[in-house]
């Protein structure tokens, strides 16, 4: 079995990020689908992490209730406010108008938001097998991998699953103190099993790729990244880095490293624990200069 490689500034460093043109065009047009009307704001912190990880133009595709606030909030981004199911989640109606935005896209993240697995299935169902462009899938978008585990096959390996080990475990359907106790094995299967590249963990994240073709381990971060919407800034890092035309595994690697960098610095100002998670977006483009120059 393949030995996971650790993630350094080093490696970073000889993996460059692709460079692109002086345009937003050419900085890669992503669009973040989720939210609820309870709960907006993961889709706030995956909105503004994308375009601080690097993304040039910023779609978001949320519930209409509150796309008018969220506009005001993030004025970079163009918001598309979409039909509400009873729970107040993006109803499956949306799909038309989600594929139709996802398709001028470099990248799409789904999932941040939403509070109900089966509205995620729901509409994952019509959205995904749609979609011709590279994605993201993260926290209860998780839920429609659970039902199709081949759901982004047909992406041939342009997808990131983002699941944490609660979100991997009902996938996988194992109890959670298995999958918490061998993480790298249990990523390596739903890499396998769904043709994408898994980033997961906790104190240690783990990347895989499908068919174990590589893997990486990454240690930054610490105690004070077990925060509520620290996932979702994840999530949109990853996105805005593959959205400027960044690998899958190139992607979740330096997604990783960058994350967990950004929740480092804030040690330095606010201690071991009790910084935000919105606190980390300003470190995001602070760490990938010390990276990326």
């Amino acid at each position: 079995m393949r030995q996971p490689r650790p993630i350094t500034t080093g490696l970073l460093r000889d993996w460059e990020l692709p460079r692109s043109g002086g345009s937003k065009e050419s900085q890669g047009r992503v669009l973040v689908v989720g939210g609820n009307v309870r709960m907006p704001g993961g889709v706030l912190l995956a909105a503004e992490a994308a375009m601080r990880a690097g993304a040039g133009k910023l779609q978001v595709a949320t519930v209409e209730q509150v796309a008018v606030p969220m506009a005001m909030q993030v004025p970079e981004a163009y918001v598309a406010g979409l039909p509400a199911d009873a729970d107040g989640n993006l109803a499956p109606e949306s799909a038309a108008e989600i594929v139709e935005l996802a398709a001028d896209c470099s990248a799409v993240l789904l999932g941040p938001g939403i509070m109900s697995p089966d509205s995620a299935v729901a509409l994952l169902s019509e959205v995904v097998p749609q979609l011709a462009v590279p994605v993201v899938v993260d926290a209860l978008g998780m839920a429609y991998l659970t039902e199709h585990r081949d759901g982004v096959a047909h992406l041939d390996g342009r997808a990131i699953l983002s699941p944490n080990l609660g979100e991997l475990a009902v996938t996988l359907g194992l109890d959670q103190d298995e999958v918490s106790d061998d993480p790298l094995t249990h990523a390596r299967r739903l890499a396998t099993d769904a043709r994408a590249v898994v980033v997961t963990g906790a104190a240690t994240t783990v990347i895989c790729t499908p068919d174990d073709a590589a893997c990486w381990q990454d240690e930054s971060g610490g105690e004070g990244m077990a925060v509520s919407g620290s996932g979702d800034v994840k999530a949109g890092v990853l996105l805005g880095l593959l959205g400027r035309g960044a690998t899958p595994e190139q992607a979740a690697a330096w997604g990783a490293f960058v994350h967990g960098r950004a929740g480092e610095r804030l040690v330095a100002v606010h201690g071991r624990r009790g910084y935000l998670a919105r606190e980390l977006l300003v470190e995001i483009p602070r760490t990938l200069a010390e990276l990326d120059g």
